[in-house]
């Protein structure tokens, strides 16, 4: 594909490692050529870059594959995923899963990429219901409006929530930030 068509999500080689975009911006500056400034993560790695490409260039797409998987639980070795098609137990490291071992939970169903055979991603869900387990204590007349206050929830994930929401309450999280949004009905 040309460097034109990347879009965000869309997942490349780049210097033969998997890569996805993370954010681009076609741009044409003057009477100059067209050119593609985008962010990449290595897949494999983690590791974040900022590539140029001219809006002509020939980008060469990741063979990558999706499943889908349910999570079991995690232990001292990893977290157990159970891939939804083939019954197969798969165990993924703490470093390849990174934040999102904040947002798992009990059969959680989850899409685990792989390259080369090897798993290299898991997308969760783009928000998640989790319970509020530490924060300060409520403030009388806090509205939605007033400062953020810090909170820890029962995965270990610590944000910053609304002041009325206290201990106890199950809150909707976005996986892709760590931010609240509402509370959970």
């Amino acid at each position: 594909m040309k460097a034109n068509d990347i879009r965000k999500g869309s997942i490349i080689l780049h210097n033969g490692a998997p890569y996805k975009v993370m954010d681009f911006h076609h741009h044409t500056p003057g009477n100059l050529r067209a050119m593609v400034q985008t962010k990449l993560r290595n897949l494999i790695s983690g590791s974040q870059t900022e590539v140029r490409f001219s809006a002509t260039e020939d980008v060469q797409e990741a063979d990558v594959f999706l499943f889908p998987a349910t999570f079991l639980y995690a232990d001292g070795e990893g977290y157990h995923f159970m891939n939804s098609e083939s019954y197969e137990q798969i165990q993924l490291s703490r470093e390849l899963i990174g934040d999102g071992i904040y947002y798992l939970q009990d059969e959680m169903k989850v899409d685990i990429t792989t390259y080369n055979g090897e798993p290299i991603a898991v997308q969760l869900p783009q928000t998640v219901v989790l319970t509020i387990e530490e924060t300060e204590p409520e403030m009388r007349g806090a509205t939605a409006t007033n400062s953020p206050k810090p909170a820890k929830t029962e995965t270990g994930l610590s944000l910053t929530v609304p002041q009325f929401i206290k201990k106890g309450d199950r809150i909707v999280v976005n996986t892709a930030e760590g931010k609240y949004l509402s509370r959970a009905e």
